[in-house]
């Protein structure tokens, strides 16, 4: 292990800004990087159509065809603010210097891809075939990993670096989310002199509000109401209310059900007042849940134990691109790579964990097993 490569690969990367919509030289720089391996790369021409700042690009590494191919997955977006990141690494971690993140969600991911291909290469360590995803605007929606075309990829398992916390957690359960977009419409009139010639916007919401089921439904469920906006003035009766909600649930069904009822009462009390309503429920993502027995997580467990760390399954109450994978086809779940406190200026990851991490990978691929066909 060059520990010494991986902090300063890593320091140059988050050194690089590729905040949302902005990854466009940071991708560059990863190509760049990726084919200087002897990779081959496979550069995709969604950004028109995402509107992200880079396409999404998948490197290949070419192995030995009896051994099952695989795929890592990263992100090369982050988040905000993640301008002239300034990495200092002390007492045994390397943070940012608190006016920004960090960036390790998710160039840890890329730096132990980097990594991993160099010590294959130079210890001459069997392997099959393995693609590494480089993904635009994962923090804003999943954009990029919704525009993969899965048909370009050989490998049907992966693993996502994009956890957080020590190696050794794997999210094997993880949410369908729906965001709805909601719009009133009643009727204006003048508060003081004839208010009931209007109809209110914001109570029809109100009495709608008061009727639904919200923020912990079940042990699986959740819905949120997280914007509110309307009015023109104090003294005319509200005509138009906007609403931005999300419901969540890990049974997906549930969470169809959950956004049915709501519209069901929004659409009462709409009829009730003579107010009319825009209710749009769109599909942020669809959940996955794998059992531990499956062979994936198996295989990474029996990885795990040889580095003599403990398997954490886990679920989580977001989403990443795995759920995309999933969804696409692929079998892929989401691994743990040690940083912590993402998306604040207090991120940070420990040397030791980030060290594992490549060890972990390393011995997912040289120990790579013949899966049965996901389909039967």
């Amino acid at each position: 292990m060059s520990t010494t490569r991986l902090i300063q690969t890593f320091q140059e990367l988050v050194q690089i800004d590729s905040e949302s919509y902005a990854e466009g030289p940071f991708q560059q720089e990863l190509m760049k990087r990726f084919q200087t391996l002897g990779l081959t790369i496979l550069e995709d021409a969604t950004k028109e159509q995402t509107g992200l700042g880079a396409n999404n690009f998948i490197a290949r590494l070419d192995g030995d065809p009896s051994i099952e191919p695989v795929f890592f997955s990263s992100h090369m977006d982050t988040v905000s603010p993640g301008r002239g990141i300034r990495p200092q690494e002390q007492d045994g971690r390397i943070a940012s210097d608190q006016t920004t993140i960090l960036g390790a969600d998710d160039k840890a991911g890329i730096a132990i891809m980097l990594e991993l291909i160099q010590r294959l290469q130079e210890q001459q360590i069997p392997h099959g075939s393995i693609e590494f995803i480089l993904t635009a605007g994962e923090e804003v929606g999943l954009l990029g990993a919704k525009a993969v075309d899965m048909s370009t990829l050989q490998a049907t398992y992966g693993y996502v670096l994009d956890n957080g916390g020590p190696v050794g957690g794997i999210i094997t359960t993880s949410p369908s989310m729906y965001r709805l977009d909601i719009r009133l419409t009643g009727r204006a009139a003048h508060a003081g002199l004839e208010p009931e010639k209007g109809i209110s916007a914001i109570e029809v919401a109100a009495q709608a509000i008061s009727r639904m089921k919200l923020g912990r439904i079940d042990h699986e469920t959740t819905a949120n109401i997280g914007q509110i906006k309307g009015g023109t003035a104090m003294n005319v009766v509200m005509e138009h209310l906007e609403l931005v909600a999300e419901v969540r649930s890990f049974d997906h069904q549930k969470c169809l059900d959950q956004v049915k009822e709501m519209e069901t009462i929004l659409t009462e009390e709409v009829t009730r007042y003579g107010a009319t309503l825009d209710f749009k429920a769109v599909p942020l993502i669809t959940g996955y849940q794998f059992e531990e027995s499956h062979p994936l997580l198996v295989h990474a467990e029996r990885c795990l134990e040889g580095l003599g760390r403990p398997v954490r399954f886990e679920r989580s109450g977001g989403g990443t691109d795995a759920n995309v994978f999933n969804e696409k086809g692929k079998v892929v779940v989401n691994v743990a790579i040690g940083y912590e406190e993402i998306h604040t200026v207090h991120e940070y990851i420990p040397i030791a964990e980030f060290e594992q991490a490549v060890l972990f990978a390393e011995a997912l691929v040289r120990q790579m097993p013949f899966f049965p066909n996901p389909s039967t």
